[in-house]
């Protein structure tokens, strides 16, 4: 394994290692209570190793998604990427830097969690991440590269400094009635990592990390598709410890149910209360100041990264609308929804995120799959065609615009992984009829 690797491996790392990530471990930690394991084991295949599959997926191919996808079909391709550039832009992740810069930075250090301060907050929030979007992003990529390794070396001090403070702490009750056995606890865990958005964030960034390892001179031909899991592998590693660290330290953290009500009446995040609370407990007065600026820095770059890539897309898609008028949009966007609180912002991605990342899981496994066994096209389509109508079936029934009782006893339907089977189904009745009509196989580099 060269250094090359380690740099990409570590730029990988950067791409995912978003402030806004950080509070959910913490917040999963202290209401999963005895059943923290399983639950931090869910979070971390939907948190860390789909994404990681899904880096490796995208170098399947030289063009990465867009041609992946395009030969499951050419129009599934442009509005799964659309709805995925939108999720993870303005409707969803970038407001969510935003909340989440407030709710770390500003709420503590002058305790208020009030609309105007947050209405304020975000408009020089957007306004520096407007004016960094619409002209250099080389500013951002050298801000980035100071900034991430100062979050990391802070994040570390603070989960090793945390273990000494509070590690003889017992752990923490939970919320019995969701975490009540390992196979929930994990079904739940599972679908908490969907909100760190990364899994569905890979597929929008794979190019990114082919990019990069092409520019250390690697080809298809010497290796690409190796050096890219190699890469993977690291990011994975740097992002299992700090999400299963700060999960236990949220796991060993006994808060009041007055405080817990106090928050919720408040709107306010649990996780970043958890991870601000360990930063004071940790560093003192200072802990709170410390990482208040470094995540609101750290969030600014992600924004700003964020909202460049999303309109450099949707400009691509739509070359007759400039780039800049994308940026202004979704700028503009992103700071109307922020203003809705952190909280909000993370409950109504929810729905979204689980029709979204059955879907996704669902295709850059059929691409990883045909790479190795020659598959007829129906195959992927009835699968993808099977998952996403009972994906979107599944979150209209769980939040009452139909009603269908016999959803519930659909297989895995209590982990709300009721999917899984429909798409192997798919995929099995598509591939007899792929066989039966003699249907030419999907071609894959």
């Amino acid at each position: 394994m060269n250094k090359n690797i380690f740099v990409v491996g570590f730029m990988l790392f950067a791409i995912f290692f978003g402030a806004g990530n950080l509070i959910f471990p913490p917040a999963l930690g202290l209401s999963s209570g005895q059943f923290f394991w399983p639950a931090i084991f869910g979070f971390v295949i939907t948190g860390i190793g789909l994404p990681l599959i899904g880096v490796i997926a995208g170098s399947i191919e030289d063009k990465g998604y867009r041609a992946s996808l395009g030969k499951i079909h050419p129009v599934f391709a442009v509005v799964l990427l659309v709805a995925i550039s939108l999720t993870i832009g303005p409707l969803f992740a970038i407001p969510r830097t935003a909340a989440t810069s407030f709710e770390m930075g500003i709420t503590p250090i002058f305790d208020t969690n009030s609309s105007m301060a947050l209405f304020i907050f975000s408009l020089v929030y957007f306004a520096i991440v407007f004016y960094l979007s619409f002209n250099s992003s080389k500013m951002v990529d050298k801000v980035g590269a100071v900034l991430t390794p100062v979050l990391l070396i802070s994040i570390v001090l603070l989960i090793i400094k945390a273990f000494f403070s509070i590690g003889g702490e017992p752990v923490v009750p939970g919320e019995m009635e969701v975490y009540s056995s390992g196979a929930t606890s994990f079904g739940k865990g599972f679908v908490e990592g969907y909100l760190t958005m990364d899994a569905i964030a890979a597929i929008a960034f794979s190019m990114i990390v082919i990019t990069a390892i092409k520019s250390k001179g690697v080809t298809r031909e010497t290796g690409l598709f190796k050096q890219t899991i190699l890469a993977g592998v690291i990011a994975a590693i740097a992002l299992g410890f700090i999400y299963i660290s700060l999960g236990w330290i949220g796991n060993h953290m006994n808060i009041s149910d007055a405080t817990l009500k106090e928050l919720n009446d408040n709107g306010q995040n649990i996780g970043t209360y958890l991870l601000t609370t360990a930063a004071q407990v940790s560093f003192g007065e200072f802990g709170k100041y410390l990482i208040g600026i470094i995540v609101a820095l750290a969030c600014l770059t992600t924004a700003t990264g964020l909202i460049v890539s999303v309109s450099e897309f949707f400009h691509e898609i739509l070359p007759k609308i400039s780039y800049k008028w994308f940026v202004t949009i979704f700028t503009l966007v992103s700071f109307i929804i922020s203003n809705q609180g952190l909280t909000t912002v993370i409950q109504g991605s929810l729905p979204v995120l689980l029709v979204l990342y059955p879907i996704a899981i669902t295709s850059v496994l059929l691409i990883l799959l045909g790479k190795y066994v020659k598959t007829p096209p129906i195959a992927q389509q009835l699968a993808v065609a099977l998952v996403t109508i009972i994906s979107f079936i599944s979150v209209f029934n769980s939040n009452g615009v139909i009603n269908i009782e016999f959803m519930q006893e659909l297989p895995l339907a209590q982990y709300q992984m009721e999917w899984i089977p429909f798409a192997i189904v798919g995929y099995i009745i598509g591939f007899i009829i792929g066989k039966v009509k003699n249907q030419a196989p999907i071609e894959y580099s």
